[in-house]
């Protein structure tokens, strides 16, 4: 290979949307990639459960709740996921829950848009709404706490 066929090979890539190449020929062995990006390394979303709770048939997905004591019986509702955090189904429409809300088992408390794909998050107990620790549109992690629910 010579120097204008290299030069040719990376013009080439320049020019299109390849973030890596790799070239090898008899006693040549060529490997370019674009600065700046680095592989990354996700965990799966979906997460398996124990064998003693049963799977919803609906497409909606379920928090962890804090599995220590619950403190002044108020239990912390976390995040099942990565993705950003909401309040209302839609911008025009009133929020799921507010502050001071009764919920039930099974009741959606927010929205969490994780890979531009909405998930229903419902509540896996029955309780009162007594805080809420996201603001609407923030970003959340797998484990966050989101909400703070009172036994009752």
């Amino acid at each position: 290979m010579d120097l204008s066929e290299l030069k040719g090979i990376i013009n080439l890539m320049q020019k299109s949307d390849l973030t890596e190449l790799e070239i090898e020929l008899q006693d040549l062995k060529l490997r370019m990639a674009r600065p700046g990006l680095e592989k990354v390394y996700t965990e799966p979303l979906i997460q398996t459960r124990p064998p003693t709770q049963t799977v919803e048939s609906t497409p909606s997905t379920t928090s962890k709740k804090d599995d220590g004591p619950s403190e002044n019986g108020v239990d912390l509702f976390k995040s099942p996921m990565v993705g950003t955090f909401y309040r209302k189904p839609s911008p025009d429409d009133p929020p799921f829950v507010e502050i001071g809300k009764k919920i039930s088992s099974g009741e959606v408390l927010c929205i969490i848009e994780a890979m531009k794909v909405m998930n229903e998050i419902q509540s896996e107990t029955a309780g009162e709404v007594i805080e809420i620790l996201v603001e609407d549109g923030e970003s959340v992690e797998y484990g966050q706490p989101l909400f703070k629910i009172g036994k009752g």
